[in-house]
């Protein structure tokens, strides 16, 4: 017999129908039937989808999340559209006639005109940076496209590293996990920031040649690849971990009592575990790799010239703090939220899909049953 703690909600309802003799056939029937509907609670990934639907801050941070991506996707269409301009192209000479009045993009003395929102048709609409009057909201929203690129992809490259190496080192062990181990040990006893600028100041030099593939070092392909290897360890271990856990518990002994191979076992049988946590880590990685491209791309080792990110705005927009600090605010401002939102969602998501939030969430179920149930008997005037 189930303990009363595993009882569905129809039983419950139906046993607290029972046990109350001043309980009318009516009241007894509106219990049972409310209790069935919260019982019902589906799958794991149906529980954890209402979790996160409950999650108004998780929702609001996705969706200014989302309203980003859309405004760097949209980049082209800013560009050509309103701007009729592209991130690289220079207006140094150029001049603005608003009315009757002529403005020079960049000043004599190297200044750079300020936002002009859309008095000047939407061109420089954040202003011009003070090297070569280039349009600063067309800047912006490219460089979000390549500091989104690099964030998903170099969190992508460390995900496939992670889950490959984990799932090995963790199931094989032996030779296997020693070497994995020790090898990842290395990684990880370096300053992640340092790794990343001395990788990414030696292939800004010369580009990276992998046999027939040749990398220029004004790549985005480079810094991806360096934030992918050097932030694999931060994955790799925990997953490591998960999978020394799940290899003694009885579904994988009788995977392997079947004769079932190593590779079916790793990813049919540990795998599908680990998606979870695997999701909960993608979402996380790709803010941390956006911090590390920003910080990279300040110092002179991420994203180089002629391309553009959000990290290289903040480091050129860094010499005109005083007199033009929107240089600086703006791209700072984006990446804080984009960063903010991704982290907030992520946590979001981590607690939808913690399983000993369960508990918590049926007993806020019940709870909230219970008030709207005496409340409507309170109205019915029983």
């Amino acid at each position: 017999m189930p303990p009363e703690s595993e009882k569905s909600g129809t039983e419950a309802a139906a046993d607290e129908a029972a046990a109350s003799p001043g309980t009318s056939p009516r009241n007894s029937d509106r219990r049972v039937t409310r209790g069935d509907a919260d019982g019902r609670q589906g799958g794991p990934w149906a529980i954890a989808w209402r979790r996160l639907r409950r999650n108004y801050l998780a929702l609001f941070a996705l969706a200014v999340f989302l309203i980003i991506v859309i405004c760097c996707l949209l980049a082209p269409v800013w560009a050509h559209h309103v701007a009729h301009t592209g991130p690289n192209q220079t207006h140094t000479l150029e001049k603005l006639h608003e009315g009757g009045e002529t403005k020079e993009v960049v000043e004599v003395t190297g200044k750079a005109i300020g936002p002009q929102w859309f008095a000047a048709g939407g061109k420089f609409f954040l202003g011009a940076d003070g090297h070569l009057g280039r349009d600063e909201m067309v800047r912006l929203l490219y460089g979000g496209r390549a500091s989104l690129f690099i964030g998903f992809t170099a969190a992508l490259i460390t995900l496939i590293l992670a889950v490959t190496l984990g799932l090995l080192a963790g199931y094989r062990g032996g030779w296997t996990d020693t070497l994995i181990s020790r090898a990842l040990d290395v990684i990880w006893s370096f300053p992640v920031v340092l790794l990343g600028i001395s990788l990414g100041i030696a292939l800004a030099v010369g580009g990276l040649q992998v046999g027939p593939i040749h990398l220029k070092s004004s790549s985005l392909w480079i810094p991806t690849l360096i934030i992918g290897v050097v932030t694999t360890p931060y994955m790799a271990r925990p997953l490591r971990g998960e999978v020394l856990a799940l290899r003694e518990k009885e579904f994988i002994e009788a995977a392997v009592a079947q004769g079932a191979s190593a590779r079916r076992i790793m990813f049919i049988e540990l795998l599908p575990n680990l998606i979870s946590t695997i999701i909960v880590f993608f979402t996380l990685n790709v803010a941390n790799n956006m911090l590390l491209e920003a910080t990279l791309s300040f110092l002179g080792a991420g994203v180089q010239p002629p391309n553009s990110s959000w990290g290289t705005m903040i480091s050129e927009g860094f010499e005109a703090l005083y007199s033009q600090p929107l240089l600086t605010i703006i791209p700072g401002t984006a990446i804080l939220l984009t960063v903010l939102s991704i982290n907030v969602f992520g946590d979001g998501l981590r607690d939808a899909l913690d399983p000993k939030s369960k508990v918590r969430f049926e007993a806020r179920s019940g709870a909230t049953a219970e008030r709207t149930e005496l409340a409507e008997l309170g109205g019915t005037g029983i």
